[in-house]
């Protein structure tokens, strides 16, 4: 049985190239990516120039500017970033079908009986090296027998390690793949280039600021692929941090004179599992392989798309809904097969002289009845111009959500017509989705607070349920309600003559009241600045019911408001 062999792939400055290739070598000079931690700005990743100027991962942004004035600075995206890797382990897709993330910043391949289709693990390492220099991406791999080593090999092969006099300085953090400036044949920098089209490619991308070019020499290579077996080797003189451990059993470690793997694999592994626990056992164990660690590739995010090629072009309504009919119940089949229902769907009408019609469909709730989505698509077949014909129609779910079974309760004919009412509703705001937009369609929802404003939030209908029945309030409220408006009326705590507001005099009848409101404590509202408020139900000799309250002061002055009316 041939030897199980991992290849790691660590992308130390994923976030940088991500930026830099998006604004598409826009940023020359150094570059940093912040994130907030702990109330301040710290570095989550930089550039290769940045590095050249002292600068490292963690660092404050404070400190960042001291060293360097003319830093540039992003900010992180985490979901980006994420979206960013899950297309780099597309691409490594090719290399191996078992490819899986590791962190928020590596890959980790199974390559067993893969690397000979590339010539070799060295061919195949310096492919890899190549593809992602062309890319712009700083990479750093590693191959061994076990996932273990190859995440070591990946960060500390070519680390080395540095001892001063006392030879305790040990170094244990991984470091970024950096440039080497190696004359090349003509005597020239490498900065300076041959003038050859290649050296240019070779260059262009680091000199925008992106990735450091990828001149890896053979022998430090070399020194990353971990022949079969000699993972022994490989590791030992590697820092014990290559062993993926917390950095307070690091320091621990490094406090007992034990700073390379080689210092552990010969200590007696019960005395080690005593001291420190069995957590440095274990990784000891992955790294050599006594303890089984497998790649699980991350499974493929289910996609659902039919197509219909048509022998001869069409372009009248019934010939569209005709087709419409024919690939949206074997769409629905497959969704329902997967527990699945579509809430965005694209249609594509390929035209006979290559341009193509497209519509897309939002449903108010995910849906896989053909009877429920073909109304809405039929709205939307309007709006495509067939030109000289569609010849080629595809149906695709741009956004799939499970759909769980739903089982009806008590007699047959009830359920059916409560199932119903609901469908007619879910239906009623697809079809005004489809004509004025989903996002337009707007519901009202409780609020468990007793200042007036805030008792209702505005939530988009297709993303969220209905309040079957709103909380009854404990005294009456208005019907209508508008921000406060000043009243014209004594400045005491009840209305006892009378009052004008919004340029009429009015006269109270009778007054309901005081009911005290005061904002929470824990928000600063600009609103209620003027202190707590006592609300009354004000009947005037007209008949009007206003609400009305006393503000008693605050950071504001004292005084009447009118708030609302009741009808």
């Amino acid at each position: 049985m041939p030897h199980r062999r991992i290849l790691s792939l660590w992308f130390p400055r994923l976030g940088a190239d991500r930026i830099l290739r998006q604004e598409r070598g826009g940023v020359a000079g150094p570059m940093v990516v912040t994130e907030e931690v702990s109330n301040m700005q710290v570095i989550s990743s930089l550039n290769w120039a940045a590095e050249m100027e002292g600068l490292s991962i963690g660092q404050s942004l404070r400190d960042a500017h001291a060293l360097c004035a003319h830093l540039v600075t992003r900010n992180r995206n985490p979901v980006s970033e994420q979206a960013f890797l899950a297309a780099l382990q597309r691409w490594a897709g090719q290399f191996s079908p078992w490819v899986a993330p590791e962190g928020a910043d590596a890959l980790v391949l199974d390559l067993t009986g893969c690397a000979h289709l590339f010539g070799g693990e060295t061919a195949l390492a310096s492919r890899i090296e190549t593809d992602c220099s062309a890319m712009g991406v700083s990479v750093s791999l590693g191959v061994a027998d076990t996932r273990g080593a190859a995440w070591a090999l990946a960060r500390f092969a070519t680390v080395g390690v540095r001892s001063d006099r006392s030879g305790d300085a040990i170094q244990q953090e991984a470091r970024a793949t950096r440039a080497r400036a190696q004359p090349n044949r003509s005597g020239q920098g490498a900065g300076q280039g041959t003038g050859h089209p290649k050296d240019y490619a070779k260059r262009r991308h680091w000199t925008r600021g992106g990735a450091a070019p990828q001149d890896i020499l053979p022998a430090e290579r070399l020194a990353r692929i971990a022949q079969p077996g000699h993972a022994y080797g490989a590791l030992a003189p590697l820092p014990i941090a290559a062993l993926r451990l917390e950095p307070a059993m690091v320091a621990q470690l490094n406090r007992l004179g034990m700073r390379r793997i080689g210092d552990l694999l010969g200590q007696p592994r019960a005395a080690l599992a005593r001291r420190f626990g069995r957590g440095l056992v274990l990784r000891l164990d992955q790294a050599m392989g006594s303890a089984p660690e497998p790649v699980s590739p991350a499974r493929m995010p289910d996609h659902f798309a039919v197509r219909l090629t048509l022998p001869d072009p069409i372009g009248l309504m019934e010939d569209l809904l005709a087709a419409v009919d024919r690939i949206l119940p074997h769409l629905c089949t497959r969704l329902e097969a997967r527990g699945k229902g579509a809430r965005v769907l694209r249609l594509e009408a390929h035209r006979t002289d290559q341009e193509a019609e497209t519509v897309v469909v939002t449903l108010a709730r995910p849906s896989r009845t053909p009877d429920r989505i073909r109304p809405l698509l039929a709205m939307k077949l309007e709006g495509i111009d067939a030109g000289f014909g569609i010849d080629v129609l595809r149906l695709e779910v741009l956004q799939a959500e499970p759909l769980h079974a739903r089982s009806q309760v008590g007699h047959q004919e009830a359920g059916a017509q409560a199932r119903a009412s609901d469908h007619r509703m879910e239906d009623l705001l697809g079809r005004l989705g489809a004509r004025v937009g989903m996002g337009a369609l707007t519901r009202y929802h409780p609020v468990e607070t007793h200042v007036p404003e805030k008792t209702a939030q505005i939530q988009a209908a297709a993303w969220s349920e209905a309040t079957p029945s709103w909380p009854a309030p404990t005294r009456p409220r208005p019907t209508l309600l508008w921000p406060p408006e000043v009243v014209m009326a004594p400045e005491v705590p009840q209305l006892t003559t009378g009052f004008r507001w919004r340029g009429r005099d009015w006269q109270p009848v009778r007054c309901e009241g005081p009911e005290r409101l005061a904002p929470e404590w824990w928000l600063d509202d600009p609103n209620w600045r003027s202190g707590v408020r006592d609300y009354w139900v004000v009947v005037t000799a007209c008949g009007q019911r206003l609400w009305l309250y006393y503000a008693h002061g605050g950071a504001a002055s004292r005084g009447w408001f009118c708030h609302g009316a009741f009808a």
